[in-house]
């Protein structure tokens, strides 16, 4: 980013982080339970790697942040409508720090959005492999949370547990069921990236 930051750029990028926050909220609603946990089909995950894939790694991971604080504070911003601090401490967790991260690797694999970037192959290909890399830490992430929410549950019921024989469990339950919708959201987030970072530049990264 220049460092002689224009207000203007600077109005602008505060108003594109603040949009993909909100977005990443009110994608609250579309929340269909898939599991016996309590993990869901959401959009918010898709939103979030939007958000890094789209205004690189600052900008994006800044719009998850923002969309994390507001649930913590309480707002309904988490699936279902949900809130509040207790929520990063639910089976589901994990997947919430995973959005930052995976907003934050999309963006800096991807950087920051340029006006003129050349849709050649190796540019859909690069990415393509950001937003997989950007799914992946949501899922390390969410994944690692829930094998230790069994391991707890499995313990209080006094049953012998250690975290990679409760690994696959936890994949059986919060990662083989989202995988179609997984491959349907990747579809429609790869097109999206290549048109929207060069609209995006226009306005925060005129310069670059």
């Amino acid at each position: 980013m220049n460092k002689n930051v224009s207000p203007a750029v600077l109005r602008n990028s505060v108003v594109f982080t603040a949009l993909f926050a909100a977005l990443i909220s009110v994608t609250c609603i579309v929340a269909i339970p898939a599991g016996p946990l309590g993990v869901p089909i959401v959009m918010q995950n898709i939103i979030a790697i939007l958000a890094g894939a789209v205004l690189g790694p600052l900008r994006g991971a800044a719009a998850v942040l923002l969309f994390l604080i507001c649930g913590a504070l309480g707002l309904p911003v988490f699936s279902g409508g949900t809130g509040g601090i207790a929520r990063f401490f639910g089976p589901t967790g994990g997947f919430l720090a995973g959005y930052f991260l995976g907003a934050l690797v999309c963006g800096l694999l991807l950087g920051a959005p340029r006006q003129y970037e050349r849709r050649s192959f190796w540019r859909v290909l690069r990415t393509a492999l950001a937003l997989f890399a950007g799914n992946v830490m949501i899922y390390i992430a969410g994944l690692a949370w829930l094998t230790r929410t069994i391991m707890i549950t499995n313990l209080n019921k006094n049953i012998p547990s250690n975290f990679f024989d409760t690994l696959p469990a936890a994949i059986s339950t919060g990662l083989l069921p989202f995988i179609p919708g997984f491959i349907i959201k990747f579809i429609i987030a790869l097109p999206l990236t290549l048109a929207l970072r060069p609209v995006a530049a226009r306005y925060i990264c005129p310069d670059e």
